[in-house]
């Protein structure tokens, strides 16, 4: 107990930095800043890895779902039952549409989603162990330019739809063109007072 003391009392302090809204020692995809548009930031990310999944359902009810399948492949749910490092954001976003099966075929037509997790920058797809989930896979994101909106409170469908909005009105006078889905990305555990919460919308943009 003694030997595992420090541990315990590093877990709790992190924990409640993370009420407080200070993400200490959580990775985050590097960037850089091509410039600001008000309160929207262009930024450039290099391709980086993700675990990724795609759930049917609400947009809420799909994001708890897709974090838990995510959740359990780097919490030991892999080939090697490695425990890999928990990164920031979580990434959702608009999905293929999937087909379910019996016994709740009638939800079948439903749209799904697509929830990610960023691997931590050290590993490869030849260094991270395979998910014991066949419905996690491990993918490539390209390199990309995005506009992103961050806002705070409970990361609730209807604050992510009037951000989206906020940011669509914010590019249209802009040198900047949506040219894809906008994606919400969520960087607080559940804990997290509301107020402090860091939540992102981030459409992938092109110079008109």
């Amino acid at each position: 107990m003694a030997a595992r003391l420090p541990a315990i009392l590093s877990s709790l302090l992190l924990g409640a930095c993370s009420v407080v809204g200070i993400r200490s020692g959580t990775e985050e995809p590097r960037y850089e800043t091509v410039e600001t548009i008000g309160a929207v930031e262009i930024r450039r990310y290099a391709p980086r890895i993700a675990a990724q999944t795609e759930v049917a359902g609400s947009e809420e009810a799909a994001r708890n779902e897709g974090f838990r399948r995510l959740a359990g492949y780097i919490f030991g749910g892999n080939a090697r039952r490695d425990r890999i490092a928990m990164t920031a954001p979580v990434a959702q976003a608009p999905g293929e549409r999937i087909a379910m099966t019996a016994p709740v075929a009638q939800t079948g037509d439903s749209g799904g989603w697509q929830i990610r997790f960023f691997m931590p920058a050290r590993y490869t797809l030849d260094t991270l162990p395979v998910p014991d989930d066949r419905r996690v896979v491990l993918v490539v994101v390209p390199e990309e330019t995005v506009a992103v909106l961050r806002f705070s409170g409970l990361p609730r469908a209807d604050a992510v739809a009037r951000n989206t909005a906020a940011l669509s009105a914010a590019l249209a006078g802009s040198a900047w063109a949506p040219t894809g889905p906008v994606q919400a990305w969520f960087y607080d555990p559940p804990w997290t007072v509301p107020a402090l919460r860091r939540n992102e919308v981030v459409a992938p943009v092109a110079r008109r």
